[in-house]
């Protein structure tokens, strides 16, 4: 399996529209995503875009379940209000709102890694709330992941 953004290369910066709008340039749409080839017997995926520099602490931008098993991409602003596909779940972020929350790493803090993590799992559902956090979903995918690949890209201000 492979994960890929038609918008950035693995390891390269991510485009500044992608960013929170209190960022030059940001618009605060998600970022586009796609996949291939995943185990023959995934019947559902989790994602989860997380922002790893220390300062971060692990924030969590973007967090989805439940993905379908023929879903192979998020076009570019699939979050809210625009709508993932059903009966995909979009979690609450680490600032507490569902959907996708864009790039905002503090002034002077660095160039920070945002890792987007895709999970092919061996159930249709996870059994995990509707507003599940990170570590939720992680307990939940315990046991379940049958294959999990990554896309990291860069940004910095």
């Amino acid at each position: 399996m492979k994960l890929t953004s038609p918008a950035y290369l693995d390891g390269e910066t991510i485009p500044a529209r992608f960013a929170t709008v209190n960022v030059v340039g940001g618009s605060g749409v998600s970022v586009p995503l796609s996949w291939d080839d995943p185990p023959p017997a995934t019947r559902s995926f989790v994602l989860a875009l997380i922002d790893t520099h220390p300062v971060a602490r692990g924030w969590v931008h973007w967090l989805v379940t439940d993905l379908l098993p023929e879903t192979r991409s998020l076009p570019e602003g699939a979050s809210r209000p625009f709508g993932i596909p059903f009966p995909a779940l979009e979690m609450p972020n680490t600032g507490g709102k569902r959907g996708y929350g864009g790039m905002q790493p503090p002034v002077g803090s660095g160039v920070h890694d945002y890792v987007a993590n895709l999970y092919a799992l061996d159930v249709p559902r996870l059994d995990a709330p509707h507003d599940a956090s990170w570590d939720e979903v992680r307990v939940a995918m315990s046991g379940h992941v049958l294959e999990n690949v990554a896309l990291v890209g860069r940004f910095g201000r």
